[in-house]
Parts: structure tokens; C-alpha cells; sequence
């Protein structure tokens, strides 16, 4: 491709082409050492002095240089007019490289040469001037190098020879000394009349073949008399005038017939009527100035262009004016590298030295672009390409003098020889620095360069739109302006694809019309003998992919210039290895929605997305269309219009599936982001659940506290150890089903399919099989994924591996919420906003990959430490067994109870695993317990309230078992267990719970084992029939007063009962039946010293029923009443919320263990009347008093009373009839005798005082402090300590004033000294009647 380099006028250009088989390698060596030599000294060429060859030859000490151009490619046919305007755009000699071995015959390779000459320049032309091949021996000498005189054209260069390079040079120079001979025969023919006038016969003539041209007689005396300076030329009839920038479009057409119409060149019209007549010599001079130019004589070339520039001064001839301007400019530039003027020449003056130069060319350009042409001859692909040319001439001397600083040997050799320094870039600091010092700036630059673009690019052909484009676009690359090389870059594309297309379209085979559409596999042309409609194979040719890459690289360079990375989706090879784990905690900090922030225009991305999917369609190449279309759903996602996203997708997965069809392996990375969002492992059932247990539950203890008291819960506020247990792993079972819930996201319009989701598991082996997801649109998505662990020990779940269609597996990392964790969060968000907001950053610098590198290294250089972070973990354990219930002897699992009622549950379990079961215990749960737990842990509940809920609980349990032996189940056999049932008030459901395992393993070592639970749920109803209230304790009766018959029927009923009036009480309690059905109820006495007693009676439904039952007084020891209530749990420290004082308190104490001792005497039992049910009647919801705790009671002291009369038959003892007939107003002593049972003592004896109280009840009024005189006190009367068996009497003596009924009653009382307290010992009482005289 041309690079169009400034002094390309001056340039002999040499093509080299490879003869015969030789092979590239070969070829590439040989013309690197011929391409070394880039210019020939004009001394080194050697002169031929003879006749019309010997003009243009140097001197022998000449100082100047021939440039040379290596060319791989000659110009197209189509450029043949611009043989004579701009020779040295033609190759002026051709040089064949062949690699000769003992094989090989030289003539062949010569004839071989001649005929690529033939194919390549058209017959008729007047290039190449010379030509010759370079044989360069492969062998170690032993070919034949004896060629004779008949092979002329041919060098064999030996493969032993010492310096080849040296040896070339000499070959280059002779070739260059005959170019310049040629110069002078074409310069001889166009020197003549007819050649004159061919040259001035139209605006870009041909030169016929020289051959054709008659010779004049005196040459060379016509060419000494030629005028120096001609005023006039002819010049064409112009019929119609049209303009450059007034040429209609004309577009390359893409079919066969227009590419064909191009290889040819049509000739000009001749104006057979123009010959004869004297033309203008501004053309001959333009071309000696050319010529000369070409030969290294700038000074010679200089003379001609100035003389033909005068002449075109006055003239209409546009394009040669524009050509001398440019071949002048091109001298200059010439001039000054061979002089080596330096910096200090263009900071001296006023005006820039290369500004002569830029207005010449700025000049030259506006000539072409004014130029007009005839019918006939609308050249618009010429003209077009020479005012490109002169333009990126102008562009260049502008850059070579901003990139070299200034006019100086720098800029020059880069005017001369531009070599590589389109691709050098410097960076944004030294661009500013260049054009401050340079003096020329980028915007004047890029102001030169945008001439060359418009529209009259569209009538040049494929090659030179693409050159121009080119190098426009690597212009644009060196000033930094990246976005306006990728919009030519885009246009480059355009013509390529154009190229593309029309060569499938030439390659391509028509399909036959005649030939019907059919089903079947399509193969066309296959003769089977059979004339029945077939089906036919349609046959795919074979695409060749060369040049795709770097059609694809150019494109993927485009878009990310304007901010699209095309690349965000990898390519990976199946055989590459897998990445390392930081590579993928990397890739999941790029799929964050903040790695990809929109950057640019959107709009024009979109657009320039399409294309690019659609340049890689036309290739074609599946896999780039495919990592395009994911690369933009990926980055541009908020951007893209639904359908654009529809579109897209439904693209790559066709894309994807032509790839895999054709047999392409290779793999796109996944793209969607991250659609794993969460994972969790399911919760076992409860039937599987296994639960750790100590070894130490093996063995058997009789636990006096039961933990369902506290629900199974710490006696510590808190225990850290049992902290750390339920912190820990999840118990999963080997060889079992266990299921991981994922949560999929898809955040795109359209229905994501993954072909392949499994876990990713590092530790046990896990037997997971991949499913395929589909994911609606624009939402969340629950999938269940099912494993099995094949051994045991520690399993890790790191996360899931994810394969769209079409794509590589691809492994997201799901760790857990933990600091660690969050603190690296934290710092990638932190790097991504702090290169989000920065605006130091212009250009390309400020792209999401740009500031991704940046926070990368960010976090690399960052010095807090980096921790591996944690996964979801769990613990597999061995196998366990299973159970299950095979049958129950409950129907519809209800049982329907009294309240008090005892019934029994029978249940059959089946082992149905593999593992026998050694390890069996049952458990139950009711409705009543956690109301009752939840009070005891509220602890609002008084200290006898306590008690009653706990006793409830452990005493009154629903559900019990009793475990007599081992229970050992094999696997497949069964066992029956039966449970008590016990009717509750209250209770309307329940549980029973077998807990069962395999414990005695041959691992000695394990310090736990694991158990399973199975469960049955059973209904519970309980009707609630009889009630239990108004208990009372009521002192044995005595009748000492009223009728004869009463006292005789007590005395009888005493009897009859055996019981003392001071030893006894009665207990009584009413029970109410509120069902409807008769109930007997039985209360029975088992008191120790007495004969036990039942006492039963038949309660209808709905009436009350009072049942009375003597129970004997009894009398607990100080150390049984001073006892605390106690608590049935194993709760510590159990504050009491209770402010009582100590008497409180102790009188607390005594309730309850008086209470809890009557309970014990005292149970009720109830029969269905007329039926076989009974149960139990529970007395514990009634309260015991105080006064009933008095009755209860027996007393410690006991009092005798009596009263002593005059007359001594009258006197009465209290403790047999309790009534005496004194006479009034006498006096009369009574006599207190105290006897002390002994366990009241508070040391070893106990202080007694004795208080009489008395009052008088008559039938109408009565007034005891005026009917009664006594001596002495009668309160607080010490008696003094009594030792246990010891009695005391006192007296005191009363006068009774009137006749009537007293009662004298007399209170003893226990005064201990540490405490203080004031307790009652005893009482007792006399009746006295007194009767008047009669």
C-alpha cells in the first residue's frame, strides 16, 4: 500500500516479485537485504556517455543521491493516464528474486520472469525502463553458473559469495544507470513534434508505445533549438467544464462485469486534428523537471519547473500547474536534507522556512480541486486521487515538523523516508510541549487532513479509498485525535467489507433455478440413478479466514476508542488450564455493575455496535459475531433498547450454534455478570435431621430433675460453650439426598438460558448432576440443585459453576458475610468510586478499562492484608438409620381422655435402612408445657406458684414411658413401644419423639455420636367433669350445751369413729360434676397410726356433692417447716421477688409443707358410674389457710380449766364436760394446768404466758365488766420455761355478780428470744352456769 510520503516524488520506485516456486521465506530474506539500500549515491552509478542515454546520467562527482522505493505490488491498470503527469507513481524497473538449487534451470526462471512481467504491466506501456533478476543460490555451490550470452536480464548471485550486500549495491546502481538512460529515450521521443503533441493532447495523455513514434532526422538539432521560454501552448476544446467539487458521485460497483472493466485500459482519443499544430512545452518541461528530479539533479529539475511554471502561469492547465507546485515543494525539501540545515536557520527569521512550501502545496490543492474537465474524459478516480495526494503531502509536512520539533535534519529524513513514524504516539504532556515548539499545531493538522475527506472519495476505486483512509487515520493516531481515526478507521472497514462481499460473489456458485427446493440433506449435481423426486445436500464451500484477525483487530480498535470494549467477553481455549483463585475473586470484582459505568455517547455506540456484529457476520467468523453481541449485552446493557437486546442475543446463540456446527472448539467466556445471587443447603426434613450427641449419654442415670422443666434450655444466663455449639457447622449425612437452594438473577429483557448450573465443592466428594435454567426476564429465580456427599469429613461450598450455551463453565465465588469478607467489599467499591469521580483523567484515560487497570493496581498496592475468605461450610457424617412408623393403636391419631384418665398408646416402628438401630429413647411434647415454661421464664411467678407449675410438669406428664430393656432394631424388623397417656386439663395436642441411633460403631475414637428423631403428632381432647373447691379444715364438734339427745348422738358418732375432740379434725371439700354423666367419687385417708378410710359418693351431672373425711391431727418438726420451698428444676440462682418478713416468711413455709403432708394423707380417685373408665381427682389447685393450718395442727401446749366450788362435788373438769355450776357472787379460784409436748422449745425449754378472756352471754343483755370481779391481771401472765413432759398451775380468783352463762377460755402462748416471736401453744375453755336460788 502507498504510504504517500512527502518527497514520494523523487522517489524511483523498484518492484520486486518472486519467480517461480521460491519459497516466502526465502523471498523475505533476500529483499530485506535488497530493501536495505534506500538511497545510491549519484557517484556510485556508472555513466553512459552514448548519444540520447547519457542525459539524464550524473556527473562522476556528483554529490547528490538517488532515492529508491521498494515497492510488493505494481499500481492498478486504471492509473496508466498518469504515466507522463506523475512518473514516479510507476515502478521504473522491476527486479525478480528467485532461489535457484541444483534443480533448477536458470533459462526457465527467466522465461518465468518475463511472463509475470507480461500479466502484471499492460502491453504497450512505457514501464518498467528496465528490468533484471536476481538469482541467489540456495546450494552450497555446486549449480551450474555458466549462463552464457543468451540469457541477458539475469544475475545469479553465489551463495559462497563473502559480502552479497555489497555485491547487490553494485547490481541496484547498474539498474539505476540504465533506468537513466531510459529517461533519455523517452525524453528523445517526446521531444519530437508528434510526441509534443501527443503530450498536450488531453489532460492525463498516454504515450503510445515509442516504437510508434517516427523519429525525426535532426534530433538532436531540434532539441538544441528548442525556446527556452515558450509563451504560448495549445491547449483541448473544453465543451462542457466540470469541477472536482461539482462531480456528481460515482460509487465502485461491487459485480463481476465492473471489476472486469477495470483490469483494461481504454485509450484516449487522439485529436487527430491537434497534430501538426505547435503545443505549449510546459508539459515537456514539467516532465524533464520530473525526470530530473527522479536522476537526483534537483538543481536541473529546479530550471525546468520554474521555466514550465511560467507558462502555466497563463494558462488553464490546472492539474500540470498543481504538479510543478508540488515537484517544486519537493526540491526544496530535497535541497535542504542535502544541505542538513539545522534548527538555528528556521528560529533566525521571521517567517518559517517550510511556509514557502505549505503554500505551494496549499496552492497545488486548490489547482485540483478547480480543475475541469471535458465530456469524455470525466477522470473523477484520478483527479480525485491526485488532490488526496497532494493534500496528505501538505499533512505531512505539517506532522513531520510538529513530530521532529522544528524544520531540521529530523523533520527532513522523516519528509524523505517516513519509515514507521505514523505508528510512534507521543503522549498528551509532549504533544503540548511539540506544538509550542514545533510552531505547529495539532488543530492545523487535523484542519489539513479533513481537505481530504468528502464525498469525491467515492470515486476512486477500492485500493486508493483504502490508502487514503489509511493514511489519514494513522495521521489522525500520531496527533492523539483517537476518535476522528476511528471514524476513517470506519470507512476503511466499509471498503474492505465492500471487497469481501464481492469476492464471495465471484467465488460463490449460482444456485440452479431449475433445480426445486426439496427436503432431504440437498446435494446437487449427484446423479443416483433414480428419476423419483430426492432431496438434495446443500454443499458449503470453504471460507478462507486470512486477513479476518486484522480486519477484526482494526474494528475492536474502533469501538474501544469510542468506549466500547469488545473484549469484555473472552475467548478461551478448552485446553487452557483453570484460573487460580485470586484470578477468580479478580473476574468477580470486573462483573461488578460498577465495573462497567457508561462512557460516551450512547447512541453511536449502539450504532457502531451493529455494525461491528454485522462486519463480523460478513466475514464471517462465528465466534467474534457471538463475543461481540455478549461483549455489548455485558457493558451496554442500560444503553441498549429491548429490541436491540432481543437482538443481540438471539444473534450470538445462532452465532454460537454455527460455530459449534462447523466443528470450532473454542469457548466464550460467560457474560451476563453474576446470576448466582445467593445459596443455601435446604434444612433437612425433621425425620433426617441428625443431632450430636456425647458418648456419654450412652450410660444410664437416673437424673432427679427432668429437663423438660425448662424446656431443655441452659440453668446459665450464659454459657459460651454452649455458644459455640450452636455457631457451629451443619450436619449432613454420606450417601444421602442433599439439596442446595440457588437464587438466579437475570437482569435483561429476554429469557436467559443456562445449559449447565452445578455446585462448585472443594473437601468431600460430592455427586452433583448439572441442570439446565431458564430465567424469565428481568427476574429472580429459585432453583433446587440436588447432591450427594460420598464420603465423610469437611465440605466446602464454594459458590456454582455456570455455562450459557455456547460458552466455557465459569465459577462464581459465593463467600460468606464476614468482616474480612466485608472489608474487601468495602475497598473494591471504594477503588471503583474513586476512579468513577475523578476527573483528572481526559481521553482514553477516563474508560472504564483504563480506570479498572488503575484500581487494580490500587488494590495491589494497597498494605491491608489480604485473608482468604470463608464459605458456606457443613460437617458429612457417616451413614445413619432410618425409621419409620409402621402403625399406631390410635385411630386418626385423636385420643379422647377425662381429665385424671390414664390410657396407653402402642406403636409399631420399622427399621427400613441398612444399619441396625442400638440406641432408642423417647421423648414427648405437650400444649401444656410451653405455656408453663414460658412462666417459669418469665419469673413472675410467686415461689408456691413455681412449685405448682414445675410440679405439674414433672408429675402430671400427658405422654411417659418407661424403658425396661435395650432396644436393639435390625435393619427391616420392627418394635412395638408403649406410651401412658394422662388426661390434662388444657392439653390439646402432643408429639411423641423417638430419638434412635446407631451408637456402638467400631470407631472407639469418637467422642460423639449422632441420632435421628421420629416424630407422631397426636390430637389430644380432654373433657373436664368434675370439679374440686371450697376445701376446709374444720375442728372435731362438740355439743356441751342443748338438748340430751344431741350430745348423746355425738358422743355416739365420736364413738363410732374413734376419735378424740382434741385430736382430731375433719377435712371436707365439694366436688362438682359438669359433665353429663354420673361420676362415683372416692377419697381415701392413708394416715400413718390410724386405720385407713375411703369414703365414697356418686355425683349426678350438674350438682355438688360435699364429701367429709376425719383425718387425725399430726405435728411437723421445726427442722420439716424451716425448709424453703423447694424448686423442681436445675435452675441457678432463682431470686424470689417476694418482700416478706421473716414471720411471713416462716408461716409461708409452714402452709405449704402442711399442705403438701395433707395431700399426701388425703387422694381422690373417680369411677364412670356404670362404666370401666377412672382416673385420678386432683386436690392441687385448692389453697390451705391459716385458720385450717391452726385446725391441722396438733397443739404443743394443752390447758386444763376448772373451777374450784365450795362445794367439791361441784367441780368440773374442762376436759370431760367443760361446764361448771358456781354460785354468784361468791369468790371462787380457778386453776390454769399446762402440760408442754416439747418440740416447740427454742433452746431446750420454752417461756409460756397465759391471757384469760372470758365474757358472759345471756338471753337479754349483758355486761362481763360489771358481772364478773377477778383479782389480779388477767394478761400476759408468765408461766415461765416448761421443759418437754412438764406441767404448771395457776390460779386466779373470780366473783360472779349475776346469774347467767360465762365462758372463761384461756390462751397460751410461746415467747421465744432469737427471733422474737409470739406463737400460739394451746387454749382451752370452761362454760360456768349460774342459776339463781331457789
Amino acid at each position: 500500500m502507498d504510504t504517500h510520503a512527502f518527497a514520494s516524488l523523487a522517489h524511483v520506485r523498484i518492484l520486486l516479485v518472486p519467480v517461480g516456486l521460491t519459497p516466502r521465506s526465502a523471498f523475505d530474506k533476500h529483499t530485506e537485504d535488497i530493501r536495505s539500500f534506500d538511497t545510491i549515491r549519484l557517484g556510485d552509478i556508472p555513466a553512459d556517455t552514448k548519444d540520447e542515454r547519457a542525459r539524464f546520467m550524473p556527473n562522476p562527482l556528483s554529490a547528490g543521491h538517488l532515492h529508491l522505493n521498494f515497492l510488493s505490488h505494481p499500481p492498478p491498470h486504471s492509473h496508466l493516464p498518469l504515466s507522463l503527469l506523475r512518473p514516479s507513481h510507476f515502478p521504473l524497473a522491476v527486479i525478480g528474486v528467485a532461489a535457484c538449487s541444483e534443480t533448477d534451470s536458470l533459462a526457465s526462471i527467466l522465461a518465468q520472469f518475463n511472463a509475470s512481467l507480461v500479466d502484471m504491466f499492460p502491453s504497450g506501456g512505457i514501464f518498467p525502463l528496465a528490468k533484471n533478476c536476481f538469482v541467489f543460490e540456495e546450494s552450497d555451490g555446486n549449480t551450474n553458473l555458466n549462463i552464457g550470452d543468451n540469457l541477458p536480464g539475469l544475475v545469479v548471485i553465489p551463495s559462497m559469495l563473502g559480502n552479497k550486500k555489497l555485491y547487490i549495491g553494485t547490481l541496484l546502481a547498474d539498474l539505476c544507470s540504465n533506468i537513466l538512460g531510459e529517461f533519455g529515450v523517452l525524453v528523445q521521443s517526446l521531444e519530437s513534434p508528434i510526441g509534443n503533441e501527443y503530450l498536450n493532447s488531453s489532460m492525463m495523455p498516454i504515450l503510445p508505445p515509442l516504437s510508434d513514434i517516427p523519429s525525426s532526422l535532426d534530433d538532436l538539432a531540434r532539441r538544441d533549438s528548442l525556446p527556452p521560454l515558450p509563451s504560448h501552448h495549445s491547449q483541448p476544446e473544453v465543451s462542457r467544464s466540470l469541477t472536482l467539487s461539482a462531480a456528481p458521485p460515482k460509487r465502485t460497483s461491487s459485480g463481476p462485469s465492473a471489476r472486469q472493466s477495470t483490469l483494461g485500459v481504454t485509450p484516449p482519443k487522439k485529436r487527430m486534428s491537434a497534430l501538426g499544430v505547435v503545443s505549449s512545452h510546459g508539459r515537456l518541461y514539467k516532465t524533464f523537471g520530473d525526470l530530473f528530479l527522479l536522476a537526483g539533479r534537483t538543481e536541473d529539475a529546479l530550471i525546468w519547473y520554474t521555466e514550465a511554471l511560467l507558462l502555466f502561469k497563463s494558462s488553464q492547465d490546472f492539474v500540470w500547474h498543481a504538479a510543478v507546485l508540488e515537484g517544486m515543494s519537493t526540491v526544496s525539501i530535497i535541497d535542504a536534507w542535502s544541505a542538513g540545515h539545522g534548527l538555528h536557520n528556521s528560529m533566525s527569521s521571521e517567517k518559517e522556512p517550510w511556509s514557502d512550501v505549505s503554500e505551494k502545496l496549499s496552492q497545488a490543492a486548490s489547482l485540483y480541486y478547480r480543475t475541469t474537465t471535458s465530456d469524455g474524459e470525466v477522470q473523477y478516480s484520478l483527479l480525485t486521487y491526485l488532490y488526496c495526494s497532494c493534500v496528505l503531502r501538505r499533512s505531512s509536512l505539517l506532522f513531520s515538523v510538529w513530530s521532529a520539533k522544528g524544520w531540521g535534519p529530523l523533520a527532513f529524513t522523516a519528509l524523505l523516508h517516513p519509515g514507521s513514524t505514523h505508528t510512534s504516539l507521543p503522549r498528551s504532556p509532549i504533544q503540548k510541549r511539540l506544538s509550542s515548539i514545533s510552531g505547529v499545531s495539532r488543530a492545523s493538522i487535523s484542519a489539513a487532513l479533513a481537505q481530504a475527506h468528502g464525498p469525491w472519495l467515492l470515486h476512486l476505486g477500492p485500493r486508493e479509498r483504502i490508502g487514503i483512509l489509511e493514511t489519514i487515520a494513522s495521521y489522525y493516531a500520531c496527533i492523539g485525535y483517537k476518535r476522528k481515526e476511528a471514524y476513517i478507521l470506519r470507512e476503511v472497514l466499509g471498503c474492505i467489507l465492500d471487497l469481501v462481499v464481492c469476492g464471495r460473489e465471484e467465488d460463490g456458485f449460482p444456485k440452479p433455478l431449475d433445480i426445486p427446493t426439496t427436503l432431504g440433506l440437498g446435494i446437487q449435481g449427484v446423479s443416483t440413478g433414480d428419476t423419483s423426486p430426492r432431496g438434495a445436500v446443500g454443499i458449503r464451500l470453504s471460507e478462507s479466514v486470512a486477513g479476518n484477525e486484522s480486519i477484526l483487530a482494526v474494528l475492536k480498535y474502533i469501538c474501544r476508542v469510542l468506549g466500547i470494549d469488545l473484549e469484555a467477553v473472552g475467548v478461551i481455549d478448552p485446553e487452557d488450564g483453570s484460573p487460580t483463585f485470586s484470578e477468580l475473586l479478580d473476574s468477580d470484582a470486573h462483573d461488578a455493575p460498577e465495573a462497567y459505568p457508561l462512557h460516551g455517547w450512547p447512541e453511536l455506540q449502539v450504532g457502531v455496535v451493529r455494525e461491528a456484529v454485522a462486519v463480523a457476520e460478513a466475514l464471517p467468523d462465528s465466534i467474534a459475531v457471538a463475543r461481540f453481541a455478549l461483549s455489548a449485552l455485558k457493558t451496554l446493557q442500560s444503553a441498549l433498547a429491548p429490541g436491540d437486546q432481543y437482538h443481540l442475543y438471539t444473534t450470538s446463540n445462532r452465532a454460537l450454534m454455527t460455530a459449534r456446527r462447523r466443528g470450532d472448539s473454542t469457548l466464550v467466556e460467560y457474560w451476563s455478570g453474576r446470576p448466582v445471587v445467593s445459596i443455601a443447603i435446604t434444612p433437612l426434613p425433621f425425620a433426617r435431621l441428625p443431632i450430636e450427641k456425647p458418648v456419654s449419654m450412652l450410660q444410664r442415670k437416673d437424673r432427679d430433675i427432668v429437663p423438660i422443666l425448662t424446656g431443655g434450655t441452659d440453668p446459665f444466663l450464659y454459657n459460651p460453650r454452649k455458644a459455640q455449639t450452636l455457631q457451629g457447622k451443619m450436619l449432613v449425612i454420606q450417601n444421602e439426598r442433599l439439596e442446595f437452594m440457588v437464587v438466579l438473577q437475570n437482569p435483561y429483557i429476554f429469557d436467559l438460558e443456562l445449559e449447565k448450573l452445578s455446585l462448585s465443592t472443594s473437601g468431600v466428594e460430592v455427586e452433583c448432576e448439572p441442570i439446565r435454567v431458564l430465567i424469565a426476564a428481568g427476574s429472580f429465580h429459585q432453583v433446587v440443585i440436588v447432591g450427594k456427599p460420598l464420603g465423610t469429613g469437611n465440605l466446602i461450598i464454594k459458590g456454582c459453576v455456570v455455562q450459557a450455551p455456547g460458552g466455557s463453565p465459569r465459577e462464581f465465588l459465593l463467600p460468606l458475610s464476614s468482616d474480612e469478607e466485608e472489608v474487601r467489599r468495602g475497598r473494591n467499591r471504594s477503588s471503583w468510586a474513586n476512579e468513577a469521580i475523578r476527573t483528572k483523567y481526559s481521553g482514553l484515560n477516563c474508560f472504564p478499562w483504563a480506570k479498572a487497570n488503575r484500581a487494580k493496581a490500587t488494590r495491589s498496592s494497597s498494605s491491608l492484608p489480604t485473608s482468604r475468605p470463608k464459605f458456606l461450610q457443613c460437617d458429612v457424617i457417616p451413614e445413619q438409620p432410618m425409621l419409620r412408623i409402621r402403625r399406631t393403636s390410635v385411630t386418626h391419631g385423636a385420643v379422647m381422655l377425662y381429665n385424671g384418665e390414664k390410657s396407653t398408646i402402642r406403636i409399631t416402628i420399622e427399621n427400613i435402612s441398612s444399619l441396625p438401630v442400638d440406641f432408642l429413647r423417647v421423648a414427648f411434647e405437650d400444649s401444656t408445657i410451653a405455656p408453663a415454661q414460658l412462666a417459669l421464664a418469665e419469673g413472675d411467678l410467686s415461689v408456691f406458684e413455681t412449685y405448682e407449675t414445675e410440679y405439674q410438669l414433672l408429675h402430671t406428664p400427658v405422654f411417659s414411658w418407661k424403658q425396661t430393656d435395650e432396644i436393639i432394631i435390625s435393619p427391616g424388623q420392627k418394635s412395638t413401644v408403649t406410651v401412658n397417656c394422662f388426661g390434662k386439663v388444657g392439653c390439646t395436642n402432643g408429639i411423641i419423639h423417638f430419638s434412635y441411633a446407631f451408637a456402638h460403631r467400631d470407631d472407639e475414637s469418637s467422642q460423639v455420636f449422632h441420632t435421628r428423631q421420629l416424630s407422631y403428632p397426636v390430637m389430644v381432647t380432654v373433657y373436664h367433669m368434675l370439679e374440686c373447691h371450697g376445701m376446709d379444715i374444720l375442728p372435731s364438734p362438740t355439743h356441751p350445751h342443748g338438748e340430751t339427745s344431741m350430745r348423746l348422738q355425738t358422743k355416739l358418732r365420736h364413738d363410732n369413729l374413734d376419735i378424740d375432740d382434741d385430736a382430731w379434725c375433719l377435712f371436707s371439700v365439694e366436688v362438682r360434676n359438669t359433665y353429663g354423666l354420673p361420676f362415683n367419687v372416692t377419697f381415701t385417708r392413708a394416715q400413718e397410726g390410724t386405720e385407713p378410710m375411703t369414703t365414697a359418693v356418686t355425683v349426678p351431672p350438674g350438682s355438688t356433692s360435699r364429701v367429709v373425711v376425719p383425718v387425725k391431727k399430726f405435728l411437723l418438726s421445726e427442722e420439716h417447716t424451716s425448709q424453703p420451698i423447694p424448686t423442681l428444676s436445675d435452675r441457678q440462682y432463682v431470686v424470689t421477688k417476694s418482700k416478706l418478713s421473716s414471720v411471713q416468711e416462716r408461716i409461708q413455709r409452714e402452709l405449704f409443707w402442711y399442705r403438701e403432708e395433707l395431700f399426701k394423707i388425703i387422694r381422690g380417685n373417680w369411677t364412670e358410674a356404670g362404666g370401666t373408665r377412672l382416673g385420678e381427682l386432683s386436690l392441687r389447685q385448692q389453697r390451705l389457710t391459716l385458720s385450717m393450718l391452726e385446725t391441722l395442727r396438733l397443739e404443743t401446749a394443752r390447758v386444763h380449766m376448772s373451777l374450784d366450788l365450795c362445794d367439791q362435788s361441784a367441780h368440773v373438769d374442762v376436759e370431760h364436760r367443760g361446764k361448771c355450776y358456781p354460785k354468784p357472787n361468791h369468790h371462787q379460784p380457778i386453776q390454769y394446768v399446762l402440760s408442754f409436748n416439747g418440740w416447740l422449745s427454742f433452746e431446750k425449754s420454752c417461756a409460756f404466758f397465759c391471757r384469760i378472756t372470758s365474757h358472759i352471754h345471756t338471753g337479754i343483755t349483758f355486761d362481763p365488766p360489771e358481772h364478773v370481779i377477778h383479782e389480779g391481771v388477767l394478761s400476759d401472765l408468765s408461766v415461765g420455761r416448761l421443759g418437754s413432759g412438764e406441767s404448771r398451775t395457776l390460779e386466779t380468783a373470780l366473783c360472779f355478780l349475776a346469774n347467767g352463762r360465762i365462758e372463761l377460755g384461756a390462751v397460751v402462748r410461746a415467747r421465744g428470744s432469737d427471733p422474737p416471736v409470739n406463737i400460739r401453744a394451746g387454749a382451752g375453755c370452761l362454760t360456768a352456769i349460774m342459776r339463781p336460788d331457789p
